[in-house]
């Protein structure tokens, strides 16, 4: 049977909203400040505070300690093998060895999609609503920030 993320949202939200919250405060916490050309990078895909950009690098990403949070994580491809970058609010994670200009330029359109909606809470439930009824691949989200990969590279090198 296939995971719903549809009909479960409703309960998610919250949860994933407190812990992308959290997540995203220990990021700014501990990670580290974009280089110039980084700077470059997020100014390129849109990003209008790159100043606030932190990157922390990590072993894994992290995943939910709830289960049914993390569960969701998992099966709709948002977490789990095979990802090597995360972003939450101006918190990006990426796993070690995996840095690249293009999954920063990635990433970074991620932050700018989080201030063009003006905060995680309003960001996060059309983000999950996107995944729930089209995938991971064809949320326009996402798409959108495939798309500017190219784009925030293509003077920052």
């Amino acid at each position: 049977m296939a995971f719903d993320l549809r009909s479960l949202l409703p309960q998610l939200l919250a949860p994933a909203i407190a812990w992308v919250e959290m997540q995203s405060r220990q990021a700014e916490q501990e990670g580290q400040n974009l280089s110039p050309a980084g700077l470059e990078i997020a100014r390129r895909a849109g990003v209008k505070r790159p100043e606030l950009i932190r990157i922390k690098t990590v072993d894994q990403l992290p995943l939910p300690a709830e289960p049914l949070l993390r569960q969701a994580a998992v099966e709709t491809g948002l977490l789990g093998p095979g990802m090597v970058g995360l972003t939450l609010g101006y918190g990006i994670f990426v796993v070690r060895g995996h840095m690249t200009p293009r999954l920063l330029a990635h990433e970074c359109r991620h932050v700018y999609q989080y201030e063009a909606s003006g905060s995680i809470g309003k960001f996060l439930p059309v983000y999950l609503e996107q995944i729930a009824t089209v995938g991971y691949q064809n949320s326009p989200l996402e798409q959108d920030a495939r798309a500017h990969e190219a784009h925030a590279l293509s003077d920052a090198t």
